[in-house]
């Protein structure tokens, strides 16, 4: 991670949007726009973790 500028990035974002689904989690009610949006973080977290275990396959593969 320390290595790969682009991984880095994902990770940051990926914790980002992690914090705010949290934010949107810990609250008892959402509003329909809230539920919108927590859905739309969930999608794009979904593909920061997909974009970030790509890089680390690519890794593995030129590492072994």
């Amino acid at each position: 991670m320390q290595s790969d500028d682009e991984f880095r990035q994902l990770a940051e974002q990926h914790a980002r949007y992690h914090e705010q689904l949290e934010a949107l989690e810990a609250k008892s009610h959402l509003t329909p726009q809230e539920e919108v949006e927590e859905h739309r973080l969930k999608k794009v977290k979904l593909q920061l973790k997909d974009q970030m275990n790509e890089i680390i396959s690519r890794y593995r593969t030129q590492h072994v």
